[in-house]
């Protein structure tokens, strides 16, 4: 099936287009001529043995689809919708073991151990030291930047909190936490030549998570502590994690938690220094709004696919069992059937019912709160002590095929506050009170 509206041989996984921009304008086309549309790919070039997937553009049935596992599996060909071609079908296989790539029964099971771990009163019990962390973070960052001002915001920012959340909820040294920011680089940027990663050396850092998680899971076995993990494993048998378990999500939590959090606040910020009316309202008011409008904006992760289980119809289009069906969240979250003005960034949108945490159902984002609690600790730190950030050079896209990144971001501070008694500062708790950990498409 062609369509008239696109280039022959568009792809909406095609990693140098993702590099280069979010493809808006196509996805409007779509969404208006041909909501389900089938993306005719050669075979291989996804990693998979197939002609090409379905694109599912539209808010209301990306929705459909995530709300039901009986027809569309994220087992069967996992939730990555491209991998590099020459990854092996065994090195998918051994993905399903993620808890993003199972299907009830099975994610079921998985899912409810690991949510004792994402509780309102767990989450809670983070903010006060991630608050501190984030001050930090970013006072850190005032202090390395050049005699122009002028520092790499992705990398002295944004990274940062989402990393330290993680290695405050399971437990890992803060010492440790630059190996796992290069695992989950290594991981997720294997489509970006700057980095020169294979999918051989992707696996290896998968493979470098799991270990060293499990050796963490088999210490607290060993002498469990007051933390997520002796919750998550100490007792296995009776309801809990196995190691390898436990390292499997680890991962998730490297790339789910973090690639894509990191990736809402360097979008978030980039957002807040080309709409100054936004930042000098969110300055003023800090509105519990703002952190579900940045994912929204950003929607970090673009697609994730699911694979259909029979025969059954979407937007009009038969689906045949065994059909790749990619949902993209970055068309469902500028969807104007659903969102008034969707082109405009507006940290008071209410109701905002993107799906930039997923699209409900079983893979509804586990860590959403934990999200927007980093989200909202980083940004009212960064009012605080960087209030006149501005823009020094426009932002650096990772070539992802899935991923909607930044690699880097270069601002500059025209003056530093931060006293207690700064304007603003009186507004911090409010924003980052929001009940709500990683702004990815679901878990």
């Amino acid at each position: 099936m062609s369509c008239p509206h696109l280039p022959e041989g568009f792809d909406f996984t095609d990693p140098d287009l993702l590099q280069a921009r979010i493809p808006h304008p196509e996805f409007a086309r779509m969404r208006q001529t041909a909501p389900v549309w089938w993306c005719a790919q050669p075979a291989g070039i996804s990693g998979f043995d197939d002609e090409g997937y379905w694109v599912v553009t539209r808010h209301a049935d990306v929705k459909y689809v995530s709300t039901h596992p009986e027809l569309f599996s994220s087992n069967t060909n996992t939730a990555v919708i491209r991998f590099n071609e020459s990854i092996s079908r065994d090195q998918i296989e051994v993905q399903k073991l993620i808890m993003l790539n199972m299907d009830p029964p099975e994610h079921t099971r998985v899912r409810q151990i690991v949510q004792r771990g994402f509780t309102p009163r767990a989450v809670r019990s983070l903010e006060q030291a991630l608050r501190s962390r984030a001050r930090s973070i970013v006072e850190t960052a005032l202090a390395s930047a050049d005699e122009n001002g002028s520092f790499d915001f992705v990398t002295n920012i944004a990274v940062e909190l989402p990393l330290q959340a993680i290695a405050e909820l399971i437990g890992v040294p803060q010492e440790d936490r630059s190996k796992l920011f290069d695992w989950s680089n290594k991981m997720a940027a294997y489509d970006d030549p700057e980095y020169a990663i294979t999918e051989e050396v992707g696996t290896e850092a998968a493979m470098e998570i799991v270990s060293y998680s499990m050796n963490l899971a088999a210490a607290r076995k060993e002498c469990p502590a007051k933390d997520i993990v002796s919750q998550l494993v100490a007792a296995e048998g009776e309801g809990n994690l196995s190691s390898d378990e436990f390292g499997f999500f680890v991962i998730l939590l490297a790339v789910a938690g973090n690639e894509t959090t990191r990736n809402a606040i360097s979008h978030g910020m980039h957002a807040f220094l080309g709409h100054p009316d936004q930042w000098e309202l969110y300055k003023r008011e800090r509105p519990e709004t703002t952190a579900e409008e940045i994912v929204r904006w950003a929607t970090p992760v673009v697609s994730f696919q699911r694979t259909a289980t029979q025969d059954t119809e979407l937007g009009g289009q038969r689906i045949k069992k065994g059909d790749r069906v990619g949902l993209f969240y970055s068309s469902a979250n500028n969807d104007p059937e659903v969102f008034d003005r969707p082109e405009t960034f507006d940290i008071t949108r209410d109701p905002n019912p993107h799906l930039g945490f997923g699209g409900g159902g079983p893979h509804f984002c586990l860590g959403k709160s934990l999200a927007v609690m980093e989200i909202n600790l980083i940004f009212n730190a960064i009012a605080e002590v960087l209030p006149d950030l501005r823009l020094v050079e426009d932002p650096r896209r990772l070539r992802s095929a899935w991923l909607n990144g930044i690699k880097q971001l270069q601002v500059s501070s025209a003056g530093a506050s931060g006293a207690p008694g700064a304007p603003g500062a009186s507004g911090a708790s409010g924003a980052s009170g929001a009940s709500g950990a990683g702004a990815s498409a679901g878990s």
